[in-house]
């Protein structure tokens, strides 16, 4: 039982809610092979600690290909997500710097322009998730978005951090609400452009209220 604090967040991430958390897994009985207070083999377990390895992630991603810089501003990225709800597109939107040649993109960044990683995805075709408790799940290409990867500030979001960490620390099951469907196929291609064996995928129904709201 590995225990991972996903800290990424730097506004909601505190030493004190770090504490409440280990506070309540200890409170319902629950102990832990490895860990942020106790040590291991996979360490470290703040995922604030591990910055360098999801940037080295990041870069394989560039240099095969796999992700591009997006060099959109707040203001661009508000005002193209507000045309293409307009347009009534029901394919996922694509960034304008989806097919920036790598040189360019290279000197933009050099040159001290802001940029995210997104992960460039298939635009046709469909995506086929295993679940061992839903079968084969199906999802078009065209409705899967081009997730941002790793912000501007550098850290990562927990798409890659997640796989990242999952293939490091071993993890060979991933059992999470079935809100998480629709990002199955970002974490399916993140594992195949790094050529990594992907963790068996179990998406359980939810905890709801009777409005259907999450509990």
């Amino acid at each position: 039982f590995i225990l991972r604090i996903e800290d990424t967040d730097q506004v909601r991430s505190t030493a004190s809610s770090e504490r409440m958390i280990l506070e309540a897994l200890r409170w319902v009985g629950l102990s832990w092979d490895e860990g942020p207070d106790v040590g291991g083999p996979h360490g470290p377990y703040r995922q604030s600690e591990r910055a360098e390895l999801y940037q080295e992630a990041a870069a394989t991603l560039l240099d095969s290909g796999h992700a591009f810089r997006c060099f959109m501003t707040a203001d661009e990225l508000t005002e193209a997500r507000a045309a293409h709800q307009a347009s009534g597109a029901t394919q996922s939107m694509i960034s304008p710097y989806t097919d920036l040649p790598r040189a360019e993109s290279d000197a933009r960044a050099a040159a001290g322009d802001a940029f995210v990683i997104r992960l460039r995805t298939p635009r046709e075709g469909t995506c086929v998730i295993q679940d061992r408790l839903r079968g084969a799940i199906e999802v078009p290409w065209d409705q899967v978005d081009q997730q941002v990867l790793l912000k501007s500030d550098g850290f990562p979001t927990y798409h890659l951090a997640n796989v990242v960490d999952d293939h490091h620390m071993a993890i060979t099951h991933v059992l999470r609400g079935e809100e998480w469907i629709s990002s199955a196929p970002k974490h399916q291609l993140l594992y195949q452009a790094f050529g990594w064996q992907m963790p068996e995928l179990v998406h359980l129904p939810l905890l709801r209220n009777p409005d259907k709201s999450k509990l």
